[in-house]
């Protein structure tokens, strides 16, 4: 399987992002046989449900040279390993507090030769440092998430975005979303991707 999907949607990557992107599939193949990261009804669809899901978030925003973003609970490293492999010139930090999927981050983001990127198993809680931008996807309802990362931003912005939460979630969010009123901004990624599978995805901004 290559990963045409992504050079399709990011038309600009260099030679060296094409071949990141295009080692993804195997290196995840040899990985979830033996720990599994990825549902197995999903390893065939890795490129559409998590590589270009991942960069939904890249289609909200351009991160600039020299941003902070931490990625809390990352798993296999979704979606921290594809934004690392587009933003070189942006440090990610991937946490998960189970240990053996960050054991498979590290050895896809080494095999990719990825050193942008750091993972620890770790909650995000104890994490003391400070970020532009905290990523992730869907790990727990958005007030709770909110909890755990509220006190890890930056004060200076310096993007097109001012620093916050950036969450991929699906599915109806007016509830979940009830308490932060008109404080969050929804990007559809229909908008952005004509697959089926994003109808009802979104990224959800919420500025810190």
């Amino acid at each position: 399987m290559n990963s045409e999907l992504i050079h399709r949607y990011f038309p600009g990557l260099n030679e060296v992002q094409k071949k990141q992107f295009d080692q993804l599939y195997e290196l995840y193949v040899h990985w979830n046989a033996q720990i599994n990261v990825v549902s197995r009804k999903d390893i065939d669809l890795l490129y559409e449900r998590h590589v270009l899901h991942s960069l939904g978030i890249a289609k909200v925003i351009q991160f600039k040279a020299k941003t902070k973003i931490l990625d809390v609970g990352t798993g296999g490293g979704f979606p921290g390993i594809p934004l690392a492999i587009l933003f070189p010139e942006c440090s990610f930090h991937l946490v998960d507090s189970i240990g053996k999927k960050i054991k498979v981050v590290q050895e896809v983001a080494a095999a990719l030769g990825l050193k942008n990127l750091s993972a620890e198993h770790n909650r995000c809680e104890a994490i003391k440092d400070k970020y532009d931008f905290v990523v992730s996807r869907a790990v727990t309802e958005f007030s709770e998430f909110y909890k755990w990362v509220c006190f890890k931003f930056l004060k200076q912005s310096f993007n097109n975005l001012p620093n916050g939460i950036l969450y991929l979630k699906g599915g109806d969010l007016s509830e979940e979303l009830s308490h932060f009123k008109n404080k969050v901004k929804l990007y559809a990624l229909s908008d952005f991707f004509e697959e089926e599978f994003f109808e009802t995805k979104k990224v959800v901004y919420l500025r810190m």
